[in-house]
């Protein structure tokens, strides 16, 4: 069977990447792109490196143009999102790759995003630990997928395993991040000039403030039990301290996250979870010890390299964890997910390999 799709926000990173992997999909016939103020021109004119899908023209982001569909893809500023997803419920496969829909809490959705609160939907991190399983399980069948922020998928997988298993204590949990500015959308912004990143590191949303905390509490606490009986996930024992800097590479996140070593845990119980975790994984892998990742080895793959540190003078884990910030942190999510969702083989169009150099 072969699906027909239409990509909203198709001018963005986000939205050009969905495009890129979809375009080599044998399932998938990308019929629309859709875009707002780059609408009536041509696809190539903003994204000339996809050469096959040069004949398309971006159309209006409606309802109604992108109804009709057998899968929609929505790559839009966090916030607006919803008002289409309300109006496309005639569409069997929907998913969203801003944040409108993945947060359970609308208290944390107030918090961070402010707006219109719209329902949780399946959250698009196959390896993900939920309740004892993993979350692709929940993403079998499923009609309506929240794609991941990048920053938060990163982290969430780089601890689940240690909170699941209990070997790490989650009420102290310290990450810092080297991220690349695609991250923050093809829109202008000063800050993202390369006049102003070139040769610098800049630190942003410093002390608390990052809208990808809330995702990544909510995702560990999901990882740590059970929900509670209203079906939102009780996140007091998360405690996080978040810290992203942007870097002068184009795409790629770096996340070095840590956290204190439970009482009465042995080196070997530690390694065990992440191997537990992830040794039958394709797409998260756990690097042997001792060995760490680089940005440059998932460059253009949807992979998440992860190396895994016990510093015993700290009395900390320390794991390192590399993605693209484009794919396995967003389209590529997006698109391993709608795999599953279908039944189709969930690598299929999405690469292990990156590129180098």
């Amino acid at each position: 069977m072969t699906y027909s799709v239409a990509v909203s926000g198709a001018s963005g990173y986000a939205g050009g990447e969905i495009l890129r992997l979809l375009a080599n999909h044998p399932d998938i016939e990308i019929r629309t792109v859709t875009a707002h103020s780059n609408a009536g021109q041509k696809l190539s004119e903003h994204q000339p490196h996809l050469r096959s899908l040069a004949h398309l023209t971006l159309q209006e982001t409606t309802p109604e143009i992108l109804a009709g569909h057998d899968i929609v893809f929505l790559a839009l500023p966090h916030g607006q999102s919803g008002q289409y997803t309300d109006a496309l419920g005639d569409v069997p496969l929907v998913i969203d790759a801003g944040a409108d829909h993945r947060l359970t809490s609308q208290a944390a959705w107030d918090a961070f995003y402010g707006g219109a609160f719209h329902e949780p939907w399946a959250y698009g991190v196959p390896e993900l630990l939920v309740d004892g399983v993993k979350q692709r399980e929940h993403l079998r069948g499923a009609t309506r997928i929240a794609a991941p922020g990048c920053n938060a998928s990163t982290v969430s997988l780089s601890l689940a395993p240690g909170v699941a298993a209990g070997v790490i204590d989650p009420s102290d949990i310290v990450t810092v991040l080297a991220v690349g500015p695609s991250g923050a959308g093809k829109s202008l912004k000063t800050h993202l000039l390369g006049s102003e990143i070139l040769g610098s590191a800049n630190p942003y949303a410093v002390g608390g403030t990052h809208r990808h905390i809330p995702e990544i509490r909510q995702a560990l606490a999901a990882a740590s039990g059970p929900s509670t009986s209203s079906g939102t996930v009780e996140a007091d024992g998360i405690r996080i301290s978040f810290t992203p800097v942007i870097v002068p590479m184009a795409r790629g996140i770096l996340a070095t996250s840590t956290a204190p070593i439970a009482p009465g845990v042995s080196d070997a119980q530690i390694r065990q979870a992440w191997e537990s975790a992830y040794g039958d994984e394709t797409f998260v892998q756990l690097l042997p010890e001792g060995s760490v990742p680089r940005t440059a080895d998932v460059l253009g793959a949807n992979t998440a390299l992860m190396g895994l540190a016990i510093d015993r003078a700290a009395n900390r884990v320390v794991v390192v964890t590399a993605v693209d910030n484009l794919v396995k942190g967003t389209a590529g999510a997006a698109i391993q997910s709608m795999n599953i969702a279908l039944g189709l083989a969930e690598t299929t169009a999405l690469s292990i390999n990156g590129v180098a150099p």
